[in-house]
């Protein structure tokens, strides 16, 4: 599933010279069966980069899938020194644009260094997700990354990485083990892209319910997520049909990733067993007791109880 060659060979045939005993090129092969984001025709990178050799970590691992992903032609050369003529991009090393080992190197306003990856990603990230996405992408996951990178704070996915490194007395190629790092680096991130994507085509679904919707009450004839959208809006409640059967009445949080809802349901129904719930309505089948879910026998029975659950709060305000 790789190709590994000497350095030399390559880039000789690319008319590129001065280079030193030991370095590489790695060519990493696809294997996830996603599409390539970037159209062939719009790649933003050149066909070859070079980064440090030896021991790696998240920092160049998720650079060059981040390329690689840009440009699925694209090779990395791994080396000690950057060649003086070297055609490509240099990242994580050299002291250019993508490294962060000069003595002036860049933080970001919250104080958290850049690493290589969060210089790629901030150039590169918006092309592929957008200005908004890229900056919320960083802060959720590249700013980790940079951070242990730098001597901060430890982050879980950055130890995994450094396990793909050959143990001590391992006769295992460094290289080698690099390309597989870089492959579980990519299929990250490209997974990421394609969730990005499906986000995308799930708010315009969401959307469309809520121009329907006529109250408090957003109904989706299929589950999609929803909160992004609902979250900022004057909607208290969203239904949608539950995979354990039967319909789930949900209350749209406070703000995002929060589990505190507008109007949560009535303190009353909070785990109660299922012959309580019935002599509220006989439809109603659970009530978690965060008070943020319902599970109810149809739609109807969903947004009736929802419509209900307001109906207690505005009268006890």
């Amino acid at each position: 599933m790789s190709e590994i060659k000497e350095n030399q060979m390559c880039l000789h045939e690319k008319g590129c010279k001065n280079i030193q005993e030991g370095t590489k090129v790695i060519t990493v092969m696809r294997h996830d069966g996603l599409p390539d984001p970037v159209p062939e025709d719009e790649v933003p990178v050149p066909d070859q980069g070079f980064t440090h050799a030896g021991t790696f970590h998240a920092d160049d691992v998720f650079s060059t899938a981040l390329l690689r992903i840009l440009n699925p032609r694209f090779q990395v050369f791994r080396g000690s020194r950057v060649p003086d003529d070297f055609c490509g991009i240099v990242y994580d090393i050299g002291l250019g644009e993508f490294d962060h080992h000069q003595a002036d190197a860049r933080k970001r306003p919250n104080g958290i260094g850049y690493a290589a990856f969060g210089l790629l990603w901030e150039k590169y990230g918006p092309r592929l997700v957008g200005d908004a996405e890229a900056a919320d992408f960083d802060e959720a996951f590249v700013s980790a990354l940079d951070d242990a990178d730098n001597g901060g704070h430890p982050c879980v996915l950055s130890e995994a990485v450094a396990w793909f490194n050959p143990e001590w007395d391992s006769m295992d190629s460094s290289d080698e083990r690099f390309v597989e790092a870089v492959g579980y680096a990519e299929s990250i991130l490209r997974h990421y892209l394609s969730q990005f994507e499906a986000q995308k085509r799930a708010e315009e679904e969401v959307r469309e319910a809520m121009e329907r919707s006529t109250n408090s009450v957003v109904v989706l004839e299929r589950f999609v997520p929803w909160q992004s959208v609902l979250t900022p809006t004057d909607k208290k409640f969203c239904v949608y049909p539950s995979n354990r059967g039967g319909w789930s009445g949900q209350g749209v949080p406070v703000a995002p990733r929060s589990f505190a809802t507008k109007i949560p349901f009535p303190e009353e129904w909070a785990g109660a067993d299922a012959e309580a719930l019935h002599r509220i309505d006989p439809g109603l089948n659970f009530c978690h007791k965060a008070r943020f879910l319902i599970s109810a026998s149809d739609k109807e029975t969903a947004v009736r109880m929802c419509l209900k659950a307001e109906e207690i709060c505005n009268k006890k305000q």
